[in-house]
C-alpha cells in the first residue's frame, strides 16, 4: 500500500540486476516439464519449499512439499502417466529482490513432442522466494483454459 489513498503501489524491482535469477526461474519450469514428460515426481517437486501449497487444475489445494510429491507421483504414474506437454515461460516479473512470480502456458505434445495443441490447454502462476542462495516454489496455481469455438 503507497499510505496515501488505500492503493497499492506494484513495480518490479530495479534494485538488483535478475538476469540470473530469471534464467535460475526458468530452468526451474523447465525441470517441472521434463519432470511431467518423464513420470518424475521427484524431479517435479524439486524445487517447491518445504511449506509450498499448490492448486491444481482441477481445483485441488495441496499444501506441504510431502503431500505434494504424494499428490504428483500419484498423478504422473495414474491418469498422466501417457500425457507430454511443452511449457512456454512466458513472463518473470520480481516485485522485491527476493519475491518472484513466474507464469508459464502449456501445450499437449505428442511423445515425440509434436504439439497437439496450437493454443495453450492450460496457464500457471508461481510465486518463488530466494532463500538460502536459491530459489524456491511456494505457490503454484494451474488453470485450465477454456476452448471458446
Amino acid at each position: 500500500m503507497d499510505g496515501t489513498n488505500g492503493t497499492a503501489t506494484t513495480t518490479n524491482d530495479a534494485t538488483t540486476d535478475h538476469e540470473a535469477d530469471e534464467a535460475a526461474i526458468r530452468h526451474i519450469i523447465e525441470e517441472s516439464e521434463t519432470a511431467y514428460n518423464t513420470n518424475d515426481a521427484e524431479l517435479m517437486v524439486a524445487h517447491f519449499a518445504e511449506n509450498a501449497t499448490i492448486t491444481t487444475a482441477t481445483g485441488t489445494r495441496v499444501t506441504g512439499r510431502q503431500a505434494i510429491l504424494d499428490h504428483t507421483r500419484a498423478a504422473l504414474t495414474g491418469f498422466l502417466r501417457d500425457q507430454y506437454v511443452r511449457y512456454e515461460v512466458t513472463d518473470v516479473t520480481f516485485p522485491g529482490p527476493d519475491l518472484a512470480l513466474a507464469h508459464k502456458s502449456a501445450r499437449a505434445t505428442t511423445a515425440d513432442g509434436e504439439l497437439v495443441d496450437q493454443e495453450p490447454s492450460m496457464v500457471a502462476t508461481y510465486v518463488l522466494v530466494r532463500e538460502s542462495g536459491r530459489w524456491w516454489v511456494v505457490a503454484r496455481l494451474n488453470t485450465l483454459v477454456a476452448s471458446w469455438g
